[in-house]
Order: structure tokens, then C-alpha cells, then sequence
């Protein structure tokens, strides 16, 4: 409490979710273990149930707190852009999505919702699995875009095999939004895709 939560290491900032250890092992040196284990806290976070449960004293309770920790660290993070971030290039972009997006092992599609200084409404996951012109629906976009009051919308989707390069079902893809967004409204036709 005297030095606050930056004082602390990761182990010991862990150790004070995990609470206890195990018989022979202090709750800082499970810790410890947890984030050797997993070379660190993503690592951590991302982890299985079943990778998870083959480190001693990691039981239903242990893992329910990590994954209830990486949750609010990802609400906490999404509040704050909502709040303070707007959107001046795909840069912005990529800074805001790169962690949400790299350790994903299938294909989502989201949309960020712009109001007409730029800054966000709101992030949202439309689509998951393979992204091609039958599993995206332009439609769905715009009314979401039009009952937020959206400016400007941003069409954002990872590629798992870490090839950023986008494929000619991706341009279609853009085209598709672009035709579908554009004549709502007035908007500005200020649409990125932002791949890998």
C-alpha cells in the first residue's frame, strides 16, 4: 500500500491473486514457477485449462482468477479507448488492436465505430472463423454503424497465419463495405482495412 502495485514484481503482483500456494510451496514461488513456465504474463494468460492443470496447485479456483484477471485487464483497456482514443491512421489501428488480435488462432472480423472527430463509439466483434464474402454481411455493419450514430467505421480482421498481406477475398471484401457504407448518411468515405 506504501509504494503501490509498480514496486512490485510480477510474481509478487500474481502472488497476490493466486493468494496461496501449495503444500511445500509459497504462493510467490508458484508464481514464480507460473511465469517461468509460461515465459511470462501473456504467455500466462493465454494458456490452456489443461497446461494450466499440469503445474501443482493450479486447480479450478487458481485459473478462474487468471482468466478473471486477463478479462478486466481487456475491459479496463477497452474502456480507455473509448474514452481518450480516436483514429487518425491506420497506425492508430494497429496500436490499438495489436494485442487483442496477435495470439488469436482463428480469423475474427470487428468493426470500430468512429463519431466525426474520429474517436471511437465503439469496438465491436461482427464475425469469426474465415473471413469471405458469404460470412461477412455489409448490411449488418451499416445498421449497427447507423443505430450508434457513426461518422466513420473501420473494418478490421486478423490473419492467423501471420501473412499480412491482404487476399483478393479481402479486397472484395472492402469493396463490398465500401459500396454498402458509403452513400449512408453523407459519410466520408474514411474506411480502412487493417491486416495481420
Amino acid at each position: 500500500m506504501a509504494r503501490g502495485g509498480d514496486a512490485l514484481s510480477d510474481a509478487e503482483l500474481l502472488a497476490i491473486f493466486l493468494r496461496v500456494g501449495v503444500k511445500g510451496m509459497s504462493v510467490l514461488d508458484l508464481s514464480r514457477q507460473l511465469l517461468r513456465e509460461f515465459e511470462g504474463l501473456r504467455g500466462l494468460f493465454k494458456a490452456s485449462e489443461a497446461d494450466l492443470r499440469k503445474i501443482k496447485g493450479m486447480g479450478t479456483a487458481k485459473i478462474a482468477t487468471l482468466r478473471a484477471i486477463a478479462a478486466l485487464n481487456k475491459r479496463w483497456l477497452e474502456e480507455i479507448v473509448r474514452r481518450e482514443t480516436f483514429i487518425e491512421c491506420s497506425g492508430d489501428v494497429h496500436k490499438l488492436l495489436a494485442c487483442k488480435f496477435r495470439d488469436l488462432d482463428q480469423e475474427i472480423f470487428s468493426v470500430i465505430f468512429l463519431d466525426t472527430k474520429h474517436r471511437v463509439i465503439s469496438m465491436e466483434e461482427m464475425f469469426q472463423g474465415t473471413i469471405n464474402s458469404a460470412s461477412v454481411f455489409p448490411r449488418e455493419i451499416v445498421k449497427r454503424a447507423l443505430d450508434l450514430g457513426a461518422a466513420a467505421l473501420i473494418a478490421v480482421h486478423n490473419h492467423p497465419s501471420g501473412n499480412p498481406d491482404p487476399s483478393a477475398e479481402d479486397r472484395r471484401v472492402t469493396e463490398d463495405l465500401k459500396l454498402s457504407a458509403g452513400p449512408h448518411r453523407g459519410w466520408k468515405q474514411r474506411l480502412f482495412q487493417l491486416c495481420g
